[in-house]
């Protein structure tokens, strides 16, 4: 090979190298700008409006006015029973979205807190539990034997194909999004939820720390 064309292929593989860092870190940036326009995204901050039609009063810049709402990405999952369900299935309530798999386990680590507060405020918020399931490493039949075996009742879907992921640009788990009523992003955490902070966010969320 002459030394000219040595150099394109060196070029070319650069260029190539850099568009797969630059998809990489876009789809990084994707739920990290969402999560940055939160007040406190590190605690699963949120200002929640209880009811739909009212107006999102998000004030992430501190200054008084209220941010313009940020529209939670819709994507479409599976049941257990192969139904196709999507978030925007579930508008006019609101939302909390966690993004698990059985092999983590920091996500298994937060699992009964989600179980309990499921119990709690089930009726009032929409639970959507979504298992990164590629097939391979995750598949139905390990999650239904892992959901026997705890004996946990929340909603799970299945994300057979990505979408769900793709949607968040979710690179590592667990991930957990909040949506309000009218289908905004209102705050999430990448990473495992301590008890307290899911409880309290979900109290933001139904709308009961509204209530005196």
């Amino acid at each position: 090979m002459s030394q000219k064309k040595q150099v394109l292929t060196a070029v070319l593989l650069i260029v190539a190298l850099g568009l797969g860092i630059w998809l990489a870190t876009l789809l990084y940036r994707r739920l990290s700008a969402q999560l940055d326009a939160t007040p406190a995204a590190s605690t699963v901050a949120a200002e929640v409006t209880p009811s739909p039609g009212a107006e999102t009063t998000n004030d992430p810049a501190g200054d008084g006015e209220a941010a313009d709402p940020v529209p939670a990405p819709d994507f479409t999952v599976l049941t257990l029973e192969g139904e196709s369900v999507s978030l925007s299935d579930f508008a006019g309530k609101p939302r909390i979205v966690n993004f698990w798999a059985t092999w983590c386990p920091p996500c298994r680590s937060e699992l009964p807190a989600f179980a309990a507060a499921w119990e709690e405020y089930g009726d009032e918020v929409e639970f959507m539990m979504v298992d990164l399931t590629d097939g391979g490493r995750e598949t139905q039949e390990t999650v239904e034997d892992f959901l026997a075996e705890t004996g946990y009742a929340f909603p799970v879907y299945l994300d057979t194909t990505g979408q769900a992921a793709n949607a968040y640009g979710i690179y590592s788990i667990p991930v957990t999004v909040l949506v309000d009523a009218q289908g905004n992003f209102v705050g999430g955490q990448v990473g495992a939820l301590r008890e307290d902070v899911l409880l309290r966010a979900l109290d933001s969320l139904s709308g009961r720390d509204k209530i005196d």
